[in-house]
């Protein structure tokens, strides 16, 4: 009688274990953005030239290269795909975590399709890709344990947030929120009483993702009848700087201004920004770390990054 009652304490304390929720390792940062590009010789110049990211390999596609900001921050850009013109240029964004395989495992406890196994680049990095409630493609990463060396950029080494255009905030926040547990950061738009930029915070650092709020709460991708550079307008990345005159200044004396037409100016959320735009229409924004007074809409909710 002992042992069998000590046999079922076994399989009552197994049971319980087996049905507890993993735990959701630290997601920590951006990792990328990845683009489609009509002209790839184009797209470089841009980069390297213009915004003076490094170069390298795409250990993930070999037709597409990264451009690096820092050891574990690119753009990763990509050929178009056959097929039909399309004026969509984002292929997905992406996150850094400190374990991959055991977000994967959690993301599929919480009911969400996830690969098989996650993929491993000639470079030891490893990733795998879901899809938001609205189709956009999400990756996560896992930085390779020797990333590559890439020295300091004048202009910028922190890609500090990206966006992307959604539809609809509270399915997407099922996802980001409730899932992933991403933080409110600040929310606005350029009416006061119409929140069109949602800013929410990784769970374990300050990096964000932007939602850029478009269409109808029903609607999925590009609306109908959108431009390609509106769209490249919103679906962007961010870099961050101390002074974005002093970066337009540095831009300016280098030559590194050939085709763009904006100037520095402080948005809504009070940060002095510049917009620059790739070849194709995505937007770099040079973007400060803190804002000079207060803010429409919202006040920030989270801190700042500090770099």
């Amino acid at each position: 009688m002992r042992a069998l009652i000590c046999a079922l304490t076994v399989l009552a304390f197994g049971g319980g274990a087996q049905a507890a929720t993993p735990a959701r390792p630290p997601i920590v940062s951006v990792s990328h953005l990845a683009v489609r590009a009509a002209d790839p010789a184009k797209s470089e110049a841009f980069y390297v030239h213009d915004l003076g990211a490094v170069k390298g390999p795409d250990p993930e596609n070999p037709g597409g290269a990264r451009y690096y900001f820092s050891p574990t921050q690119f753009v990763q850009v990509l050929p178009l795909p056959p097929g039909p013109p399309t004026i969509d240029r984002l292929d997905h964004a992406a996150f850094n975590t400190a374990d991959v395989e055991a977000l994967r495992v959690y993301l599929a406890s919480k009911g969400v399709a996830v690969p098989a196994k996650v993929e491993t680049g000639a470079d030891g990095g490893r990733w795998f890709d879901v899809v938001d409630p609205e189709g956009v493609k999400i990756q996560f990463v896992q930085p390779p344990a020797k990333p590559p060396v890439i020295p300091v950029n004048p202009l910028s080494s922190h890609l500090m947030h990206v966006g992307f255009i959604v539809h609809d905030r509270a399915r997407q926040d099922v996802f980001y929120r409730g899932i992933l547990g991403f933080r409110p950061y600040w929310f606005g738009g350029m009416a006061d009483d119409k929140p069109t930029w949602i800013s929410l915070q990784v769970p374990d650092g300050t990096d964000w993702l932007e939602y850029m709020i478009v269409g109808t709460p029903d609607g999925r991708g590009p609306p109908p009848g959108m431009s390609q550079a509106t769209l490249g307008i919103l679906d962007h990345f961010a870099l961050g700087v101390p002074d974005t005159r002093l970066a337009y200044t540095l831009l300016w004396n280098e030559g590194r201004l050939k085709g763009q037409n904006e100037t520095p100016k402080i948005g809504r959320d009070a940060k002095w920004q510049l917009n620059l735009f790739d070849p194709d229409g995505t937007r770099a924004e040079i973007m400060e770390l803190h804002a000079i007074g207060k803010p429409c809409c919202s006040p920030f909710t989270a801190e700042d990054p500090k770099h």
